[in-house]
């Protein structure tokens, strides 16, 4: 009978794969890097082939890495599912999670705070930026969860809810008439930025970037100050802007893809709690939206008219 792998190593070896760092592994796993690289070494010799490349401070996956990589995750995931069924007691601990300004400002004060009511012992601690941010974030351990823009990278992202992206302007603006058509967008990076200018070229329509930036309110306050036009996915859409369409002669967009990326540690426990709740909140690909629930609505009407 073949030995089971052993799963504090599987726990070691992700950590390395997430950061790309066997010293910044040993700090994540809390080990020595003489301890690490001792089990990276016992689980190449167990699995008989090398994992890693290391390219002066780099540290990649080789091919073999990465097929390993996804069902180790597994392995620690059921592992952490079992754990969970047989626990007892008050979930507890901190939790640090990233969402991108640009989708869920507006949403995510509601979701967390009745989080907070049902998990009183559970700290989240959060950071509002943009996907590509989150997502150097992730990989550089700031963050335990992140909800994110997937197309960025979809890369081991659990998918949960999409959504029309729309072009928007300001109410009565008429910065859409003009030619070329000025835009305000985020970095050379963001893949709305992409799909917006894939499909204006697409049209033949001609553009210029007028106002470029990371952040969702800066964006938002070129376009309701009728300097250009943006996009937004539809339950970002805020006062003072409205959506543009073919009537205002802009193509069609792509749909927004929303997931949620966890380190390689976060899975059950409170982790687990945290991760159901935005996917029971904002999730929509079981054919139901409680994103627009009367509830929902109820506390963002409420925090518009305040």
């Amino acid at each position: 009978m073949a030995v089971p792998l052993d799963l504090d190593q599987l726990q070691t070896f992700c950590a390395i794969a997430d950061c790309g760092s066997f010293t910044e592994a040993s700090r994540r796993v809390n080990k020595t890097q003489s301890a690490v690289s001792m089990q990276i070494k016992r689980l190449e010799e167990r699995l008989g082939t090398s994992l890693f490349v290391r390219d002066g401070r780099t540290t990649t996956t080789t091919a073999h890495g990465a097929e390993l990589y996804s069902r180790a995750r597994r392995m620690l995931r059921l592992n952490a599912d079992i754990l969970d069924l047989f626990a007892s007691g008050d979930l507890a601990g901190s939790i640090r999670i990233g969402v991108p300004d640009d989708y869920a400002v507006r949403l995510l004060p509601v979701i967390l705070s009745e989080f907070q009511i049902t998990n009183p012992k559970i700290m989240v601690d959060v950071m509002c930026m943009s996907s590509e941010m989150l997502l150097q974030g992730m990989h550089s351990g700031k963050f335990d969860l992140i909800v994110f823009t997937q197309g960025t990278s979809d890369e081991y992202g659990e998918h949960f809810r999409t959504e029309r992206m729309h072009w928007v302007g300001s109410v009565n603006g008429e910065a859409f008439r003009q030619d070329p058509l000025p835009l305000a967008c985020g970095p050379q990076t963001c893949c709305w930025r992409k799909s917006a200018l894939e499909a204006l070229n697409r049209e033949g329509i001609d553009y210029r970037i007028a106002y470029t930036s990371s952040y969702a309110t800066a964006i938002s306050s070129a376009v309701g100050s009728d300097l250009a036009v943006g996009w937004l996915p539809e339950s970002a859409m805020r006062s003072g802007l409205r959506t543009l369409g073919k009537k205002e002669g802009l193509p069609s967009l792509p749909d927004a893809q929303i997931a949620i990326l966890r380190a390689s540690h976060a899975y059950g426990g409170i982790y687990e709690a945290l991760a159901n709740h935005i996917v029971a909140s904002l999730g929509n690909l079981d054919g139901h939206d409680p994103l627009y629930a009367t509830n929902l609505h109820r506390h963002l009407n409420a925090a518009e008219l305040a």
